[in-house]
């Protein structure tokens, strides 16, 4: 969460044994869906991606690693 209590990010979790895959994507995208945060990230435990949302083109950004909340780009 900001300072105004607005989320920032949703992590999806899975067990170590499931694949990272198009299905976990839709379902973070879906919980997406009514709290538009700017990042959502997914791991297994070995597996790690983080993407930065664009609401304004519409896109998504897969980024190298996770920033640290004290970088993260916030809503304006």
């Amino acid at each position: 969460y900001d300072k105004e209590l607005q989320p920032q990010i949703i992590i999806e979790y899975k067990a170590p044994d499931i694949e990272i895959s198009q299905r976990v994507f839709d379902q973070i995208t879906v919980y997406n869906m009514l709290l538009h945060v700017p990042y959502l990230i997914v791991s297994n435990g070995c597996q790690h991606y983080c993407c930065r949302m664009d609401y304004e083109h519409r896109r998504y950004a897969f980024l190298r690693d996770i920033p640290e909340y004290c970088n993260l780009e916030c809503r304006v």
